[in-house]
């Protein structure tokens, strides 16, 4: 075959062809100047980035008659046999195909042997991750201690695959992927330098494509030639790559900008007829809307923009796009993305996207709808009211507290009415036999509720207790507030309480329910009243004379006063 494909013919001869990894050659170079070259390194990175390319430049420049120097010279007798592969001390093997115990055994004995034509003998193993287990222990002892003429060059897309004591052994350099801007700069060199015509919309399609690899680009470039006439256009581009332009792109945002979803899938359907893969379609809006976003927060950044181009209509869109719609649209398609990998029907996951997107309602056109506007003014008007209501003075409720009884029936703070008036003729006629009486029934009163299935009411006298009693009802104290009312207002709950103590009993009870903090206080108060009263029938004796005297004759213990 005469004609040789593009990534072939402009394979990297030198170092600064090496496109996009500047932080490796550079390295490489100043070692070779230096005259600091290892005896084994290790490249690794993606596909198509330069790995192969580098390895034969490095074996030609250690072996180029000119050295010690930073780049091969390509013209001694070295540099081209190396080139053209007539020189059999540079040896280049695939290890996926040759990765068994026996093939690095045959290196490991052939490595003794001088080279015959060059200085040093160059063993280029690529794809090495591919080595058996085996292969990597016979090859490791041989990669550690080499002779001095002997240099071993390991590549692999696959690091993470290779021994550790492999890798230690060898000066490792990751590949990274080469920028679009790279791969264009690149191919422009290279039409230009075939006298070939193209648009310059063209390659940047390609690069995209090329998804950072330089061989990959090529051969797209290689294809997209064949496909075109005289010249490269972007419809030829685009038709190779099945990317979508951006004409379109612009179209559709212009249609999702409008709500218009009829509009939005008539598009969809065009470049589905047109061949277009509706999951590359979507990887290709996601990078649109992502330039989009970036153009509107860092416009001055146009280098990192990966799939636009900034024109007119592109310009308008963005400005027109509010930032929380461009978070959403980038959401709905990444998830419409991961749907896509698992179902045979990419094309509805698209359409649904597409609709949802359109119908998506804006912040601002939500703010501005009637419905929204009448909310906000009732919202506003009844922080209004709530305001003036605070700034009222409360003289009136002082008033109010300054007039009422001083003996006023305990409130709690959810409503609750503690009963004072009941609790007080309980204090009043309270016996400590009556007491006594209803607490040693207490506990046989407690499980007989557990036998008639009420043990959800009989939870709530857990940290209830009868604290006053009379010969014809008890006081029955809550700690907990809405305990004492849920109890209270179940008239089934007491009346089977009271039936109980009756029969345990043999009298009836009334049951009077008061929260804690309520007892404490009513408590207070009665005895407080008891007292006043106790020392005012104290001063009333004391005024009569016939009392006065007895007291002086016999004192306060023997005398028994009786109405």
């Amino acid at each position: 075959m005469s004609y040789q494909a593009l990534y072939r013919v402009w394979r990297p001869q030198s170092f600064i062809d090496v496109v996009g990894q500047e932080h490796i050659t550079k390295t490489l170079q100043n070692a070779l100047l230096q005259q600091k070259i290892s005896h084994a390194y290790l490249f690794s990175g993606p596909r198509g980035t330069g790995k192969t390319s580098a390895a034969k430049i490095l074996a030609k420049a250690v072996n180029c008659e000119q050295a010690p120097t930073a780049e091969p010279c390509n013209e001694c007798a070295s540099c081209r046999g190396i080139t053209d592969g007539s020189i059999q001390d540079v040896i280049e093997i695939d290890a996926a195909s040759n990765n068994g115990v026996d093939e690095i055994r045959d290196i490991r004995d052939k490595v003794k042997y001088a080279p015959s034509a060059v200085r040093y003998k160059v063993y280029i193993i690529d794809e090495v991750h591919m080595l058996s287990t085996g292969a990597f222990n016979a090859l490791l002892k041989t990669l550690e201690e080499p002779p001095r003429h002997v240099m071993f060059i390991l590549a692999t897309t696959e690091p993470h695959k290779i021994p550790l004591t492999i890798i230690s052994r060898c000066q490792r350099f990751d590949f990274k992927r080469i920028t679009s801007q790279s791969i264009v700069g690149r191919m422009e060199l290279i039409m230009k330098e075939s006298g070939l015509a193209y648009d310059e919309k063209a390659l940047p399609i390609i690069a995209r494509a090329a998804e950072g690899g330089m061989r990959d680009a090529l051969s797209l470039l290689d294809q997209a030639l064949s496909y075109s006439d005289d010249q490269l256009t972007e419809e030829d581009a685009l038709t190779v790559t099945g990317a979508v332009g951006q004409g379109m792109l612009n179209e559709l945002a212009e249609a999702i900008l409008e709500k218009d979803t009829a509009a939005a899938l008539a598009i969809l359907e065009k470049l589905l007829m047109q061949g277009k893969d509706p999951a590359r379609f979507a990887e290709d809006f996601v990078l649109y809307f992502r330039d989009m976003l970036l153009y509107k927060t860092a416009p001055h950044l146009e280098e990192s923009l990966a799939r636009v181009m900034i024109d007119e209509v592109f310009v308008s869109v963005a400005e027109k796009m509010e930032l929380e719609s461009i978070y959403e649209y980038i959401h709905i398609l990444n998830e419409t993305q991961q749907e896509m990998k698992f179902s045979n029907h990419a094309r509805i996951y698209m359409e649904v996207a597409l609709v949802k997107i359109c119908q998506r309602r804006s912040s601002r056109a939500s703010v501005d709808m009637p419905e929204v506007q009448e909310l906000i003014g009732r919202i506003q008007a009844l922080e209004k009211e709530i305001q003036q209501l605070r700034s009222q003075p409360i003289q009136q409720a002082e008033q109010a507290d300054a007039q009422a009884p001083s003996r006023r029936p305990a409130r709690s703070s959810n409503g609750f009415r503690a009963p004072a008036a009941k609790i007080e003729k309980v204090l009043s006629e309270a016996t400590k036999q009556d007491i006594q009486l209803i607490k040693s029934r207490w506990g046989e009163m407690l499980d007989i509720l557990g036998q008639r299935q009420m043990r959800s009411q009989a939870a709530l006298l857990n940290d209830a207790e009868p604290v006053a009693a009379s010969k014809e009802a008890f006081v029955l104290k809550f700690k907990y507030e809405i305990h004492c009312q849920m109890a209270s207002e179940n008239k089934r709950f007491i009346d089977t309480i009271s039936s109980i103590l009756q029969e345990l009993a043999e009298n009836t009870y009334q049951v009077v329910c008061v929260p804690e903090e309520a007892w404490l206080t009513i408590r207070k108060n009665f005895i407080k009243t008891q007292k006043a009263d106790s020392n005012e029938q104290e001063a009333e004796q004391s005024e009569d004379p016939l009392i006065a005297e007895a007291l002086k004759l016999v004192g306060e213990d023997l005398l028994e006063v009786k109405d």
